[in-house]
């Protein structure tokens, strides 16, 4: 069972925050990307619930910069003795450690290499020099094998070049082929927003869960999400139908050169947003900033 899940009306019910939040039930791997890592809050709640955690080649430079970040500047090193010490990768009961760095390694540097692999850390790093897959591609195939079915978050898939973006929404569509998606689901984060694929059908999208229980967690919670919503058909063109958006539409053709439905807005009241399509889609909704009631 994960976070969405699949009813007799074959309408699929979208939980992401009882997802991140890792309620009975819902569990996903992490995988950070080579992309700054500016909402570190929201990174550190994602680390602290994620049944594993694995760098993409540079991921890995990103969380070695900020724990060094988390320390005071006596040292331009991260000791493990120093890490023991850092709450800023802390999880409930541990001090957890990277679990694997994938790629073909041009990114990774000389000080993550050596930090990740010094007793007492426990990290796996596997060089794949493939030139024909990104390292995205084989760090999710690799959580594909080691972890059959499982959901999975990526922080930092989307900023930064755009054809690196668009090279991450286009994964959305390749590694999600099922109509059911059995073999787990993806979501890309950033310090913005949560994206992720609706698969032809229809769709319940829970953008807020007041009920749900938070904990010692630092950005994610019952209500995490402001209200601006795009609907993306960016492999074809697709028909859909909303409720619970303020501009609402039934029966609408979007495609791109035609018309597309973004910038749109979550009404105040909308606890879970529907939405039909006959393609697959992006569904994007922003994150609510710091001190950021939208």
């Amino acid at each position: 069972m994960s976070g969405i899940k699949e009813t007799t009306t074959a309408c699929t019910e979208w939980h992401p925050i009882t997802q991140f939040l890792c309620h009975p039930g819902c569990n996903f791997a992490l995988i950070v990307l080579n992309q700054p890592i500016n909402d570190e809050g929201l990174f550190k709640d994602l680390w602290r619930r994620a049944k594993t955690r694995v760098a993409a080649d540079g991921g890995a430079n990103r969380i070695y910069d900020l724990l060094q970040k988390s320390l005071p500047p006596a040292s331009d090193y991260v000791s493990r003795a120093a890490l023991a010490s850092c709450p800023a990768l802390e999880t409930d009961d541990h001090q957890a450690n990277l679990s694997t760095i994938i790629g073909d390694l041009d990114s990774l540097s000389d000080e993550s290499r050596s930090f990740f692999t010094t007793k007492p850390a426990d990290c796996t790093i596997i060089h794949d020099p493939d030139q024909y897959s990104t390292d995205f591609t084989k760090a999710v195939m690799f959580v594909r094998e080691k972890f059959p079915g499982s959901d999975i978050v990526c922080m930092g898939g989307l900023g930064g070049r755009v054809d690196q973006g668009l090279s991450q929404l286009h994964h959305l569509y390749l590694f999600q082929t099922s109509p059911t998606y059995v073999d787990g689901r993806i979501f890309f984060l950033s310090g913005e927003s949560l994206s992720f694929l609706l698969k032809a059908g229809k769709h319940h999208i829970h953008v807020r869960e007041p009920e749900a229980a938070v904990g010692s967690l630092v950005r994610m919670n019952g209500h995490p999400f402001a209200k601006y919503v795009g609907i993306i058909p960016i492999k074809e063109p697709s028909v859909i139908t909303t409720k619970g958006l303020e501009w609402d539409v039934q029966d609408w053709p979007t495609e791109f050169g035609g018309q597309i439905s973004t910038s749109n807005h979550v009404l105040p009241e909308t606890n879970a947003v529907e939405v039909k399509t006959t393609t697959d889609v992006i569904f994007t909704i922003a994150l609510k900033q710091v001190a950021d009631g939208n």
